[in-house]
């Protein structure tokens, strides 16, 4: 294999990589990346088995060929270099890496030894808006857990239906859901809604890919596998099979204790109240009263510390127990300037919504601690 390729182009593609490939892998050939140069191009893939990802650029080949190469350390090599073409070619001691007066060779693995990645068919795909689904990626991924031995929720729910998509991920102590409109063609309409369980790294990757261009994203169900075609890229996950909860049961519908506050300071209240909290539980307090919120923490090692909000609420007065952190994640993706608490009790679910013109319909629950 030999070819020319522009450093830019190169290291675009590749930085996508880093965050699939596994430096620390029991299988040494998943820290490779695969790159086949024909056509004018380069076409790169990567896997750990769960979720992998086919990429390419432009390319001049002049003997064109497939090698596997270190990916965290190729990446690091081409970074590095000048803003100038790349030089990469194959002998029969591995793999010269030039640029500029720049010269490296690297170590390769067998070609044979890199693991097969199905491929999509390109047919029945549903059709996701970028933006929309990029938002609801950074609204709900924080609510999966990433330890929980009941592996459905490790990833987040998808549900397509003829009008809207929704995203779910909870932990067992909060949920997260955001609901939009979605358009479908006329010809798809009355189909079953769709529900896949996407786990929490594809939702990572994807995310990174949705950051830059505006292409509508396809997404394509395989048997064992979910391909995500956008731009030209394809990200593949494997699916996780299982029953997700109930999500809809999980909302209260009773809790008629409903009190707006703004969204900045309530915020910056939490967070310097929570620096005197207990650090393992990092429980607040919050206490409503007309017309205020008293939001205190405390903790034998370190003191206690309280602030006091001036907010709209009216009834009787009540005191209620949260992770900092869990409200903290809520209000860091939320874009409305005031926010609303829907309580029933001190020790059921809370609710928090975002207030004013939005193009999604957000909920998050939370479960009060008991201390």
């Amino acid at each position: 294999m030999e070819l020319v390729v522009r450093k830019n182009d190169l290291l675009r593609e590749l930085q996508l990589f880093q965050g699939i490939v596994e430096r620390k892998n029991t299988i040494p050939i998943l820290a490779n990346v695969l790159m086949e140069a024909k056509d004018g191009e380069v076409r790169l893939l990567a896997t750990d088995l769960e979720v992998g990802l086919r990429s390419k650029c432009a390319a001049s080949v002049s003997k064109p060929g497939a090698l596997t190469l270190p990916a965290k350390k190729f990446y690091e090599i081409i970074k590095a270099l000048p803003e100038t073409d790349v030089r990469i070619e194959q002998d029969k001691g591995g793999v010269k890496v030039a640029a500029d007066r720049f010269d490296s060779r690297m170590q390769t693995l067998p070609l044979e030894d890199f693991p097969a990645v199905p491929e999509g068919t390109g047919r029945g795909c549903a059709v996701l808006p970028r933006k929309s689904l990029r938002d609801m990626i950074a609204k709900t991924q924080f609510a999966i857990t990433g330890e929980d031995t009941r592996y459905f929720l490790n990833g987040a729910l998808l549900v397509l239906k003829d009008d809207q998509m929704i995203l779910v991920a909870t932990d067992g102590h909060r949920l997260a859901l955001v609901a939009t409109k979605r358009e479908v063609p006329d010809a798809e309409k009355g189909a079953e809604p769709v529900r896949i369980i996407l786990p929490k790294k594809t939702l990572l990757e994807l995310a990174r890919l949705l950051v830059e261009g505006d292409d509508d994203v396809k997404v394509e169900r395989g048997e064992n596998h979910l391909f995500f075609d956008i731009g030209g890229r394809v990200l593949i996950s494997r699916m996780i099979e299982g029953q997700f909860p109930a999500y809809e049961r999980v909302i209260p519908k009773g809790n008629d204790r409903r009190v707006e506050m703004e969204r900045e300071r309530i915020t910056s209240a939490i967070r310097r109240v929570a620096l005197l909290s207990n650090e393992r539980s990092r429980a607040v307090k919050l206490r409503l009263e007309d017309g205020k919120a008293e939001v205190t923490s405390s903790s034998p090692e370190f003191g206690e510390a309280r602030e006091l909000l001036p907010v709209e609420y009216q009834g009787p007065a009540l005191q209620i127990c949260f992770n900092a952190q869990y409200v903290l994640d809520f209000l860091g993706v939320v874009e409305t300037d005031s926010i609303a608490l829907e309580l029933k009790d001190e020790v059921s679910q809370a609710v928090l919504r975002p207030q004013g013109v939005s193009d999604y319909e957000y909920t998050y629950v939370v479960m009060p601690m008991r201390i």
